[in-house]
C-alpha cells in the first residue's frame, strides 16, 4: 500500500517512517481485494503546553471506493498512538467490509 506520511511539530525520522509503513502494511491483509485509492498518515505533537509532557497524535485516512475511513488517536508515546490507530483502523475496515456484503 502506498502511504503518504506527514509529520507535524516533530522530525520525521527513518525509524518513524518505517514503523508507520510496517503498521499500514499490516492492514493489507484485512483489505483483501478492495482497492485503496489514497492512504494518508499524520503523526505529530498536539500541543507543547501539557503539564504531563508531550501528547502525541496519530491520524490515518484511508480512502476506499465509496467511503473514507478516518481514525485519530492520542497517547503519551508516539509508537503507542500509531499502534492504537492501526488497531482501530482494523475494526473500521471490518465494519466497512460487513456493510459492503
Amino acid at each position: 500500500m502506498q502511504v503518504r506520511i506527514k509529520a507535524t511539530k516533530i522530525d520525521l525520522t527513518d525509524s518513524i517512517r518505517d514503523y508507520v509503513q510496517q503498521k499500514m502494511d499490516m492492514l493489507d491483509k484485512y483489505l483483501g481485494t478492495y482497492d485503496v485509492v489514497n492512504c494518508d498518515v499524520e503523526v505529530g505533537v498536539t500541543t507543547n503546553h501539557h503539564q504531563k509532557g508531550k501528547i502525541f497524535k496519530a491520524e490515518t485516512n484511508i480512502q476506499l471506493p465509496g467511503e473514507l475511513l478516518r481514525v485519530e488517536k492520542e497517547a503519551e508515546d508516539l509508537y503507542k498512538a500509531i499502534d492504537k490507530v492501526k488497531d482501530h483502523m482494523t475494526r473500521s475496515i471490518r465494519r466497512y467490509k460487513e456493510k459492503r456484503k
